[in-house]
């Protein structure tokens, strides 16, 4: 049987509209001699009298859990893909160099310059940025630098394709966690447990997804994200909203970063604004734990490095956009080189998609406290353990 993937609520609905029994439904305590049944619907809209049987005590049964019918979808709206636009002073396209000593070339009248390159790249993890692609004869070439007209072979450059996804804006008081599943081909689970009937769906990636219950077995933690449809802990990254800030946070914009469920949280005071999957540093370049302040912003800057004596870990990163360094060299920025959110993959900053990094910087100011935390405990707070940090 092959397996269909449903997206968002969708996906719900449809796990309805195969029957679904009540989990350990019960009759109410009535008599319905005569009386008619109760439509299924929220007990404020039924008739008087109505005997709240069948279908009517399945929407009972899971209103008692917060779930409603129709599904009521968190009070979230994703950011409009406006926010995707590169910043003004960079170039808009991004390539992976995928030649150890790549060169750049001038390019005249005849053709690239190949005799007398203008740069080499020395080997490593090497990105750059491009405006314009042509031809020069039989190959394609990309302008890297439009002032100097320096340009680089297409056989050199390998074109990225930043990614698509975007957070959401808060318009109200989330009632419940929210988040995103983060893996893709997730087929969820008709009770908590490994060995527990799966249904024949699977979550899309990046689907958002609300919490209504949690429940351990098999020593894991399993979320039930809809009536009988339960996930693990690990195939979703969740924001689990504050009331108030936590101890040490004194600024009335504040950013929260949770490590364990890689999710990124903004506040204004109490009020929950903002939030998206993030990808933080992964061992042994962890994000560090801590409260700390955005110092410094760059709509665009360069990133290069290395953290083994060897430099056999080198890196270059031209136009990085929406960046804002709160920890040493640990930033908030846009990541175009990758699509794994939700997931450490980081050297120590926290990445976002370029259109979530777009709308903080916008947002942020000098000064606004970010507090990073890992609930899990598993990440390190020794000092002696980090460094300045990286990209």
């Amino acid at each position: 049987m092959r397996l269909r993937p449903l997206s968002g609520f969708l996906l719900l609905l449809a796990f309805l509209s195969l029957g679904v029994p009540p989990a350990a439904a019960q009759s109410p305590p009535i008599s319905a001699q005569g009386a008619v049944l109760c439509p299924p619907v929220a007990p404020l809209d039924r008739p008087l009298n109505c005997a709240p049987l069948g279908a009517a005590a399945y929407v009972d049964q899971w209103g008692a859990q917060g779930v409603t019918f129709p599904l009521t979808p968190p009070p979230a709206i994703p950011i409009a893909p406006d926010w995707l636009s590169p910043p003004p002073d960079s170039l808009p396209y991004y390539a992976y160099v995928q030649a150890d000593k790549a060169r750049m070339y001038r390019r005249t009248s005849d053709g690239l310059d190949t005799e007398r390159p203008a740069k080499t790249y020395p080997p490593g993890l090497v990105y750059v940025s491009y405006d314009w692609v042509t031809y020069s004869g039989h190959q394609r070439i990309y302008r890297v630098a439009p002032e100097a007209n320096l340009w680089m072979q297409g056989k050199d450059l390998l074109p990225v394709t930043p990614s698509a996804f975007r957070g959401v804006q808060l318009t109200a008081p989330p009632p419940r966690p929210f988040g995103w599943s983060v893996a893709n081909r997730v087929q969820p689970r008709k009770a908590p447990g490994l060995g527990q009937e799966t249904w024949p769906y699977l979550l899309k990636r990046y689907t958002l997804v609300q919490v209504y219950d949690q429940r351990e077995a098999d020593e894991l933690t399993w979320y039930m994200i809809g009536p009988n449809l339960w996930v693990e802990q690990r195939w979703v990254g969740l924001v689990f909203p504050r009331e108030e800030p936590p101890e040490g946070v004194t600024t009335s914009r504040w950013i929260e970063i949770n490590l364990f469920e890689q999710t990124l949280a903004a506040y204004e005071g109490n009020r929950l604004v903002f939030a998206t999957l993030v990808s933080t540093g992964s061992p042994p370049f962890w994000t560090r734990p801590g409260l700390f302040a955005i110092y410094e912003k760059h709509a665009t800057t360069d990133m290069r490095g290395s953290f083994m004596s060897d430099r056999s870990d080198y890196y270059m990163l031209e136009d990085v956009p929406w960046t804002m360094y709160f920890d040493e060299a640990r930033a908030l920025h846009g990541a175009y080189w990758h699509d794994v959110f939700g997931y450490p993959t980081s050297h120590g900053c926290v990445n976002l998609t370029i259109a979530d990094a777009h709308w903080l910087f916008e947002w942020a100011q000098l000064g606004d406290q970010v507090y990073v935390w890992d609930p899990s405990g598993k990440t390190p707070t020794d000092p002696s353990l980090y460094g300045s940090g990286g990209f």
